[in-house]
This record gives C-alpha cells, structure tokens and sequence, in this order.
C-alpha cells in the first residue's frame, strides 16, 4: 500500500486521502498520509495468519502490465518462490480500498502486495532480524517503490515487529497449490511472537488543508481556480494528492495496475501519473481539452476503482 504501499494494488483503493502541506514526519518509517489504525486493536497479535487453501488464479491477474513506467509480467502456474529484501506495509490510506483481485482491502488481516506472484498466493514472510513468521494471503499489486519486494498489511507487519519502523529486512517464500494440498507447509516450523506494542507506534500528525494552487472541482460544477505557475494544458482527473511523492507513487502504481486487470478508459493519457504542484504531489489520469470528457473519465474510474474522483484544470 497499496510506503508504504507502501499499489503496494493494494488493488484500489481509500488510497486516496487529501493533499497536506506541512513537511512530513519521519519519527517513523511511515508518513503522514499513510498509518496504523486510529485505534490499534489490543490483541493484534493473536491475529490468525492466513489459512492457505487451494484457490483458482484470479482471472486477468496474469495479464503483463506497465507501473510508474516500469513493466510487470506476472507469475503463472504453481511456481516454487523466494525471495529476500525489504518489506513495507500499507495502512488506513488504503483501507476499504479495492484489490487487485477485486477485493476490499482491510489493514487488519493477513494480506499483502506482490507485483509478480500469481493472484491470489499464500507466503511465509520471516523477519530476518527477529526470526518472528507469518503466512499472508497475496492479492493486491505493489509495490513500486525501487528496493521493496513486498508489502504488507498493516496486522501483518505489527506482527512481525516491523510497524513501528515502516520497513523490515524479511525473506518470503511462496506456498505452492502443491504444498496446501499435502499439508506439507504445515510441517514447516513457524514461529509467531507477539506484535510490537500499540504503544510503540506512533501516530500520524494532524493533516491541515493544502494550500490551493490549484483547486480542483466537483462533478457538480464546482468554479475551478487555475493554477498561475504554468500554461494550462487541459483538464485531468485526480485520483489523490500528497507531500509524499513515495505515497503518490505508489497509489499511481497501484491505480496503473489495477486498470491493467479491467476494461479501462482508451482515452489518450490515461495511464496515471504523478506531478508536483508546490509542496504537493498530485496522481492525475489523462489530458483532455474539455471539462465534460473529463468528468466522463472520471466517472469511468470511480466505476472501476470505486473511489471518488476530481476534475482538475491544469
């Protein structure tokens, strides 16, 4: 998620909060844009781990697909994986958001992101540092970010001692359909210690409104204020705004992957990207010359990624 997203697809999505201007907190390894839960459950450690069972691939999940201008090609079959790195996790930016499996991702279950595993996935993650494991269900895209190999749910890095920090040195490793079916992964040893307490975690500061460069309008109609910094270049719909560029990146990521697994828009531009309007990171889709196709496109996501979008003139 999805950080944080850490896309992670963390497929779609309340990946989209609204933009903040202040500088950034790094007490933390997470942002302001994204956290924990407002209130994190006492008993978040005897969170069961995902139950592996052997499922179908999800359909269109093998499709290849481009992110932040890098190309994926997902796994397929039942392959044998490991793979060793940095793992983050994504959060309540995320929350209630849909997967790239077309499911609602909650920060509190046993779940992560993978750009290339098959979909959906099981896998044991081990925190290399503390020796502490969990199995998580995979059914979400991400991350993008350069250097991450996974991204976890919220439940599932607290677990294994790495929430507080934002990122944990892990090793994962795919359990194959193979596996489920013998009940050999269950001879595996897997040692679940307790989480790291709520009260290590800090909490996201308060989010002001971000100053209003560029405003962006309602579906409804709402007066546009045209930002005085550049020519205006058409008007895009804007899926989320951040101070954040590794939090807008990885909701474009996201936002690009899940569109790769449904009927999208053809319009030219529509791939999602990110550009910077002050201290704000904005993840715009598409440049159109005229306000109604816009707000056609941006009617079209909502439908797609089942999130609220905005026209924005740029």
């Amino acid at each position: 998620m999805l950080r944080r997203v850490h896309w992670p697809l963390a497929a779609f999505l309340a990946l989209l909060l609204a933009a903040c201007s202040t500088a950034p907190s790094r007490k933390s390894g997470y942002y302001q844009d994204d956290g924990p839960p407002d209130r994190v459950p006492a008993d978040i450690a005897a969170i069961p781990d995902a139950q592996p069972r052997v499922e179908p691939p999800h359909r269109g999940s093998s499709k290849p697909y481009t992110a932040l201008g890098r190309s994926y090609t997902p796994m397929t079959g039942d392959p044998s994986f490991s793979q060793h790195g940095m793992a983050s996790w994504y959060g309540r930016q995320f929350h209630g958001s849909r997967t790239a499996t077309g499911e609602t991702y909650d920060m509190l279950a046993m779940t992560a992101a993978h750009p290339t595993l098959p979909l959906p996935s099981y896998v044991r993650v081990t925190n290399v540092r503390n020796g502490r494991s969990v199995i998580v269900r995979v059914n979400d895209r991400g991350p993008f970010k350069s250097g991450r190999i996974i991204d976890l749910s919220y439940a599932a890095a607290a677990k294994l001692g790495i929430a507080a920090a934002g990122t944990g040195e892990v090793e994962i490793e795919r359990i194959t359909m193979s596996q489920i079916a013998s009940g050999d992964y269950r001879r595996r040893a897997s040692t679940v210690a307790a989480a790291t307490p709520a009260a290590t975690v800090a909490q996201p500061l308060p989010v002001p409104e971000p100053p209003a460069s560029t405003a962006a309008a309602s579906l409804e109609g709402t007066p546009v204020a045209v930002s005085a910094d550049g020519p205006q270049r058409g008007w895009a719909v804007q899926l989320g705004a951040f101070v954040q560029e590794s939090n807008a990146d990885a909701l474009a990521g996201r936002a690009a992957a899940l569109l790769a697994f449904v009927e999208a828009p053809t319009e030219s531009g529509a791939q999602p990207r990110v550009e910077r309007d002050g201290g704000v990171f904005r993840v715009l889709v598409g440049s159109l010359s005229d306000r109604d196709s816009a707000i056609t496109l941006a009617r079209e996501l909502e439908r797609l990624l089942e999130h609220p979008a905005t026209v924005l003139l740029r």
